[in-house]
């Protein structure tokens, strides 16, 4: 019992470090967040205040305005923040599979299915929608690219829908920020068994990363990809 005592109070210091380390990282890339959160605190709590001294209630409106001011910031730092950490990816090798690792239940995600020597990388990822194939690199090698892994998948999966998502902020490509939001758009149309299918053959595939050791999350800018068959 006295172990579940103690780990309480620990938790507490933990979850505010995370939070000032968040906030240390957000400021680097937005130097505005200390006064747009202020700003924000301010007007949410001075507005429900202003409405209890109105109607005579200016505790009982205080007290929701304070509760309301926290959450309203908590929510405005939260999207900053995200905002700051893509900015911050944005253009790393291996950025997608960082967002595709983190994009809910429902998909099971293969990084670097397919990739070449010029660090042009394909993730997959299966769901209820179907196949998303997410390229990340030279969207005119990725071209290519996609194509013969479509035409791979197509000998065993021909059945299922295949997306396709160019990792980029040119026409007709996806912002990584906006990627999990594209997928989650797809319309569903496999069921449950479906996709459990679809995962055991296109595990039969393989994939070209398996064996190699490629670190979780998007790689430190100068870092090169292992070296794999060559895409023609």
């Amino acid at each position: 019992m006295a172990r579940k005592d103690n780990a309480a109070p620990a938790a507490t210091p933990g979850r505010l470090k995370q939070i000032a380390l968040t906030y240390q990282m957000t400021r680097r890339a937005d130097k505005r967040i200390g006064l747009v959160l202020a700003g924000v605190f301010i007007i949410t709590f001075g507005v429900l205040l202003g409405i209890g001294f109105a109607i005579g209630h200016p505790i009982y409106l205080g007290i929701l305005g304070l509760l309301l001011a926290f959450l309203a910031t908590a929510i405005v730092f939260g999207r900053r923040a995200e905002q700051a950490a893509f900015g911050q990816m944005e253009g790393q090798p291996g950025a997608a599979a960082a967002v595709l690792d983190n994009i809910g239940r429902g998909w099971t995600v293969t990084p670097a299915v397919a990739m070449n020597r010029n660090q042009d990388v394909v993730h997959r990822a299966v769901g209820r929608a179907g196949i998303v194939l997410v390229a990340e690199g030279n969207p005119n090698r990725l071209k290519s690219l996609l194509a013969a892994e479509k035409k791979k998948m197509n000998r065993i999966v021909a059945d299922v829908p295949v997306h396709d998502v160019i990792i980029g902020t040119g026409e007709g490509q996806v912002p990584l920020k906006k990627l999990r939001t594209t997928m989650l758009k797809y319309p569903r149309v496999l069921t449950g068994p479906q996709v459990t299918t679809t995962n055991d053959r296109l595990r039969a595939l393989g994939d070209l990363m398996s064996n190699m050791p490629l670190p979780k999350g998007p790689m430190p800018k100068g870092m090169r990809m292992p070296r794999g068959p060559r895409i023609r």
